[in-house]
């Protein structure tokens, strides 16, 4: 039986790109938003989802983040590293001077600024869903652009007015698979956890590192989300390598744990970065 492979689409996004590396065989079924996607896994309308989380660039994919935090019981199972390569796209006939308006996804935006600054001065930025989304408009309106990828171009009848217009050229996303279930231990892992305080004293987030690095346990990433209860309490993100099962990780948990006021286990999954 063929496995469905849920991805924030619609088809020519990135996350499709991402999907098509991930399994190639598996059917591929596109959701409007992140949080549909999630939806798509738990009512079982798809095997696992693909996500993006964060970008060299820009950082943190913060809907994926807040879902995973506040919404879902969803777990990481798997991670993929996807080059990301921007264009701007027209109309057949569409040259640059004709652009009133570009629409694409906020992050491709911010992944494109300088030039967007320097080609487009002036030009209104309308945000999208996602940027296969955002190149589906050219057909509906004149005098607009957008920035996507190639196969996008080629779905949606565009044409390439300029390529590889990212700031900058090592610019990848790391998406991740959402699934009921985590992955089984490989020896080569990660595990990302979140967890928040009751109260707020000197040395906590210090103290909970600390027991990390007690076990020898490298941290691969580190970063906080707002709580959305209160102005300055946050939730707290780590990628810790290893396995939850790992004795190493399993003894740096049940020290966190004992520390915070809740932790949760987001998956541990194989490490491909």
């Amino acid at each position: 039986m063929t496995s469905k492979l849920g991805y924030l689409g619609p088809a020519g996004s990135y996350a499709e790109q991402a999907a098509i590396l991930y399994d190639a065989h598996a059917e591929k079924v596109p959701y409007p938003s992140i949080p549909t996607v999630a939806k798509g896994v738990e009512k079982l309308e798809v095997t696992s989802g693909l996500v993006p989380i964060e970008n060299s660039i820009e950082g943190a994919v913060t809907y994926t983040l807040d879902l995973l935090i506040h919404d879902s019981k969803l777990l990481i199972s798997d991670e993929i590293i996807l080059p990301v390569h921007h264009n701007l796209l027209g109309s057949p006939g569409t040259g640059k001077e004709d652009i009133k308006l570009v629409y694409s996804h906020p992050q491709a935006f911010a992944q494109c600024r300088k030039y967007l600054e320097h080609e487009l001065p002036g030009v209104e930025l309308i945000a999208s869903l996602s940027t296969s989304a955002a190149v589906k408009h050219l057909s509906e309106e004149n005098n607009i652009a957008a920035i996507g990828n190639l196969r996008a171009a080629e779905i949606y009848n565009a044409e390439v007015i300029d390529s590889q217009i990212e700031d900058n050229s090592n610019n990848v996303t790391r998406f991740v698979l959402l699934s009921e279930n985590d992955s089984p231990a490989t020896g080569n892992d990660k595990t990302s956890i979140c967890f928040t305080f009751s109260d707020d004293s000197p040395g906590l987030l210090y103290k909970v590192m600390g027991f990390a690095a007690k076990e020898g346990i490298n941290l691969a990433k580190v970063e906080s989300r707002p709580n959305k209860l209160e102005l300055g309490r946050y939730f707290f993100l780590l990628d810790l390598e290893g396995h939850r099962t790992d004795q190493k990780i399993a003894t740096t948990l049940s020290a966190i744990n004992d520390e915070v006021s809740e932790l949760k286990i987001l998956g541990s999954y194989p490490q491909r970065s």
